[in-house]
């Protein structure tokens, strides 16, 4: 989502502030702005379009400065219009971005326009702003603990003043805030990535933190306002990781970079064991009786997925549960269990509430499968496996399923491996089964001139329902999601069997039923449920396997996978589902890579 750069520095900072914002286009957003400290004075340019258009803008304008802050807005309060974007202004002597909600801006705004304040947008950050502005007695690192205090919710803030050149201050509370050093100059932003090729000198600021920027020096307190040290962590963020080389889209380019992705997600791993997870996994994982996976959106859905691994062939009990809904709710927690959470980009704010209810719940024993080593998930998480997607430039995930897919692949036969229900003679033909995968994932894609002919069809429709049974049912959900994230076809997924129990009334010949048809033991149980579509004049969509015995006629369309994957055929049926979703937004000419209202990284409840 929102994205924060800021720079104090003995140079021109905009084209840096610029270029980190370009690094952070991918998390989503929908207005973009900069400010800058001018001869004395505080001067700022926003957009409602890309980024490029604000460089424009600013070329025009010859911003230039040596303080600065820049962000990328994906709005909550108040519409994408160019008076909500950030910086927002107090007095023109407060110049402030915001990542997270205020929850208690109502009250601050009521406060502040009791004290005289005009407010200009409809959001909660000019609220934040104007309270600096308003408790600002010459100070403003003691100032901005005094106004953190104030606030109830989720924000990282960056912000500089009037009054006092070469110093930005910054704040977290429940979103993501890091530091970067340089020498003679130092930086803030929401992810390393923006600084990437600034510095590699980065430390991670925790709950609570503010931080006092300077040209020399930087102050860290915490909390209480106790000075604190942080550790100066060395990251290497990847910079040319938004080539697009020879793809029209960076969906096209992460979705034929899979099989790559999964090789890498699964490096050395030459036999099975707890190690994996980390040094303390084998007594945590000999300790469980049970598993709580926590995750959002696609991420749900890799759960989703590996509960149907775990449990027949761990034999461990699962319960997946949406995040934002399970951190609400009256729930029977067990002290025995493992909390499981799954994020590409380890900042999901609902998720990470999620598990610290659940800690807080007297659930110790937690395991993060995610993208990104050095993300807060990481961080709160007792145990890890990092998946190696790289990064993932488009808002509708693909490689980062796949690989989420993979590593919980790998958690299913750990855990059984723990439990003795995994013998060697098994392990080695499931790690053969793994390490065959990129081929069999490259086979699927080069399917991909069939499926633009069904994608044509597909442009030209409004509504689709996906079936899958089984292990592939999240499958169905996962490809029905893509669909309509990036095409806005409207998309629903149910099992099979639950054809007759509502969704047949949808069936006509104008809604496309797309079939998950690996050919498993749940085959002819749904070779019925797809007579069931055709009673009703509904046109079939199958993606079946080679040996399936499902063959094209009137009204049935198929498309065959090169062969069966046993267990692991989740991970090449999705690869097809994507690419079906890819070629249909591509017909339709809807922006794939940024679909409206969405953000890659949702750091906000």
């Amino acid at each position: 989502m929102c994205g924060i750069v800021g720079a104090v520095a003995q140079r021109n900072i905009t084209p840096l502030l610029i270029e980190g914002l370009k690094r952070l286009e991918y998390r989503g957003y929908d207005s973009c702005g900069v400010a800058l400290h001018v001869d004395g004075k505080l001067q700022r340019s926003r957009s409602t379009s890309r980024v490029a258009d604000l460089e424009t803008q600013t070329n025009k304008l010859e911003l230039t400065g040596f303080t600065g802050i820049a962000h990328t807005r994906w709005a909550t309060h108040g519409a994408p219009a160019s008076h909500n974007a950030h910086p927002h202004f107090s007095r023109e002597r407060i110049a402030l971005v915001h990542n997270g909600i205020i929850e208690n801006h109502e009250e601050l705004r009521a406060e502040l326009q009791a004290a005289g304040y005009v407010f200009e947008s409809q959001t909660d950050t000019e609220v934040i702003a104007h309270l600096v502005d308003h408790l600002y007695t010459g100070d403003l690192f003691e100032t901005v603990q005094q106004a953190v205090k104030r606030l109830t919710g989720a924000f990282a803030i960056a912000v500089f003043c009037q009054d006092e050149p070469h110093r930005i201050i910054g704040a977290r509370q429940g979103s993501p805030l890091i530091v970067g050093v340089g020498k003679g100059e130092n930086f803030l932003a929401s992810d390393a990535m923006a600084l990437a090729g600034t510095t590699d000198q980065i430390i991670y600021l925790e709950e609570g933190d503010v931080v006092d920027l300077q040209l020399q020096r930087y102050w860290i307190v915490d909390h209480a306002g106790k000075d604190v040290q942080r550790e100066v962590k060395t990251v290497h963020a990847h910079s040319g990781a938004a080539e697009l080389g020879p793809y029209r889209h960076y969906m096209q380019k992460e979705i034929f970079e899979q099989p790559r992705a999964i090789a890498d997600t699964l490096g050395n791993v030459s036999g099975i064991m707890p190690e994996l997870f980390g040094d303390a996994a084998f007594g945590i994982f000999k300790k469980i009786d049970s598993l709580l996976i926590l995750a959002c959106g696609t991420s749900y859905y890799a759960g989703l997925t590996a509960k149907y691994w775990i449990e027949s062939i761990a034999g461990i009990p699962v319960n997946v549960e949406i995040a934002s809904e399970y951190r609400y709710r009256d729930s029977v927690p067990n002290p025995n269990a493992l909390v499981v959470t799954i994020s590409q980009s380890g900042e999901t704010a609902d998720t990470l509430a999620a598990l610290k209810h659940a800690r807080a719940q007297g659930m110790p024993h937690t395991l993060t499968i995610c993208n990104v080593s050095t993300s807060a998930m990481v961080r709160e998480c007792v145990l890890s496996y990092i998946t190696h997607a790289g990064v993932e430039v488009g808002v509708a995930s693909t490689k980062a399923f796949t690989t989420q897919l993979a590593a919980l692949f790998l958690l299913a036969l750990t855990l059984a491996q723990i439990k003795g229900r995994l013998s060697d003679e098994q392990e080695a033909a499931h790690l053969k089964a793994m390490r065959h995968l990129p081929v069999s994932i490259s086979a699927v894609l080069a399917l991909e001139p069939q499926i633009i002919a069904w994608a044509e069809e597909f442009a030209r429709k409004e509504n689709a329902l996906f079936l899958g049974r089984g292990l592939h049912y999240p499958i169905a959900l996962e490809g029905a999601l893509k669909l309509k994230e990036i095409s806005y076809i409207h998309a629903e997924a149910y099992p099979a069997g639950e054809l007759k129990h509502g969704p047949l009334a949808l069936v006509t010949e104008d809604m496309p039923v797309v079939t998950v048809a690996p050919n498993d033991t749940l085959i002819e149980k749904l070779k019925s449920n797809m007579q069931e579509v055709r009673a009703r004049g509904g046109q079939l969509y199958v993606f079946a396997d080679a040996d399936s015995r499902i063959s094209p006629s009137e009204g049935i369309h198929v498309i065959r996978l090169p062969e069966h994957y046993g267990l692991l055929s989740p991970i090449l049926h999705v690869v097809a589902l994507q690419l079906l979703a890819y070629h249909t937004a591509l017909a339709r000419g809807t922006d794939v890579d940024k679909p409206r209202n969405l953000a890659k990284s949702v750091t906000v409840e």
